[in-house]
């Protein structure tokens, strides 16, 4: 019982604070920011307590290699969008992710091998990215609900994808818990609010927060058997939280915006 309020209460808890800061700072910000594994992480988390550390390994591995998943589906996303609305663009971005994740399971490539290949990944989808022009629409305020709406998917995701892992498998379970859930619906509302421009400037700041992501699952997988699971999660997490910091620190050093090339 006790882990089941956790988990109701810990990834809710997470993104209504990341949704709240964006708010804040702007569509950019946002999409950086939640490309720390704010759902992710804690569906690991309860895999590690839950089936042991090797389980939470293998699904460690299936998350790296849906970072490299997730470049593809922005980069789907915003190619779709410059032709398409909203709707049409996100199915586009989710068959890619599909793709790259059957494609992911086929292949099984090595843990050594995942991280490289997410790099190459994210850093190529924001080279191919066109260049962001200024938003097509005003801005306009989300409505009331969307945050606690951002809140209760998180916990269904966490509960529903770690309920079902001896189900599916940890590689597996961790590659569906990459899906960009909370990205989906920040550039889904500022496509429908603001225009393309707006949707691709969030998933540009997603590209560059999954850098931190990377980091997070390759420490975590690397770690998780010499330090066991709090000192991995630890070690992850610091790590994660040190290469955002210094994302957004070259990118204010040279002065440009987290979306605009």
């Amino acid at each position: 019982m006790e882990d089941i309020a956790i988990k109701l209460v810990a990834s809710p808890l997470l993104i209504g604070a990341a949704s709240l800061v964006g708010r804040r700072w702007g569509q950019s910000v946002a999409g950086w920011l939640v490309g720390l594994p704010l759902t992710s992480g804690p569906v690991a988390f309860f895999l590690a307590l839950d089936y042991g550390a090797g389980f939470a390994v293998r699904a460690a591995a299936g998350s790296l290699a849906g970072t490299a998943v997730q470049a593809g589906f922005c980069l789907a996303y915003v190619r779709a969008a410059q032709v398409c609305n909203w709707p049409i663009a996100l199915m586009a971005a989710t068959v890619a992710f599909v793709l790259g994740g059957v494609l992911c399971e086929i292949t099984a490539p090595r843990l050594a091998v995942l991280l490289p290949l997410a790099v190459t990944a994210l850093a190529l989808a924001l080279r191919l990215l066109p260049r962001a022009a200024a938003p097509a629409r005003i801005a306009i305020a989300p409505p009331k609900w969307d945050v606690p709406a951002r809140m209760i998917v998180a916990a269904g995701l966490v509960v529903g994808l770690s309920s079902a892992a001896p189900l599916i498998g940890p590689q597996l379970a961790g590659l569906i818990a990459t899906y960009p859930v909370f990205a989906s619906v920040l550039a889904v509302f500022a496509h429908r609010l603001e225009g393309e421009p707006a949707a691709r400037r969030v998933l540009q700041g997603l590209l560059i927060g999954l850098f931190g992501f990377a980091g997070f699952f390759a420490v975590l997988a690397g770690a998780l058997p010499t330090f066991g699971v709090t000192g991995a999660f630890a070690c992850a997490a610091l790590t994660a939280l040190a290469i955002q910091g210094c994302s957004l620190w070259l990118i204010r050093r040279r002065g440009i915006a987290l979306c605009a090339r």
